[in-house]
């Protein structure tokens, strides 16, 4: 007769694990050495570094850089149960879990897919320093190669309003961060 463990998950779940900032990569690797040593394959299916890539401007060029969305956490899929919770903890760069009292509590396959798990929404991200009153050039679109001055700008939504010549008069136009770029 097989003994029956009712303290480990049916299904693998998401859980979300505390690491030192800065060293999410080593305790990734740390957590993959400790599944390979302890021959957790079976149990733990997956681990995440939580990344979005964003879009950067540097000296005029922008380019696509990866980064961290949650410094200081990682994102495991596995079967929990009691028995594993050692192993886990006592890797190293590895603080705990996320859930009351640093007992495990499981995220849903839709929060874990908000968290860029699954590669995210698709959507790019642009860092961009911009204020009302800067120059912007139009890079694309219609109006490419138009220059206008920022009226408003929207972090949140990645947007500027501004004020562009057209016809011998000022349109006031919505522009998202990665259609501008501000002139010097």
């Amino acid at each position: 007769m097989a003994v029956v463990d009712n303290n480990i998950d049916k299904e693998p779940q998401w859980y979300v694990l505390h690491v030192f900032s800065g060293y999410e990569n080593v305790a990734k690797q740390n957590l993959e050495n400790t599944i390979e040593k302890y021959d957790l394959q079976d149990r733990i299916f997956q681990i995440v570094i939580p990344m979005e890539d964003v879009l950067v401007e540097k000296r005029g060029k922008k380019t696509l850089v990866p980064k961290k969305t949650m410094p200081g956490y990682i994102l495991v899929k596995m079967k929990y149960g009691d028995d594993i919770w050692h192993a886990v903890i006592h890797t190293q760069y590895v603080n705990s879990f996320v859930g009351p009292k640093g007992r495990p509590q499981p995220i849903s396959d839709e929060e874990a897919r908000r968290m860029g798990v699954y590669g995210g929404t698709g959507e790019v991200k642009v860092e961009m320093n911009v204020s009302v009153g800067d120059t912007v050039e139009i890079l694309e679109g219609s109006l490419a190669s138009f220059v206008g001055v920022v009226k408003a700008v929207d972090t949140e939504g990645q947007k500027v309003t501004a004020l562009v010549e057209m016809f011998g008069r000022e349109s006031e136009v919505i522009l998202n961060f990665s259609q501008i770029r501000v002139k010097q």
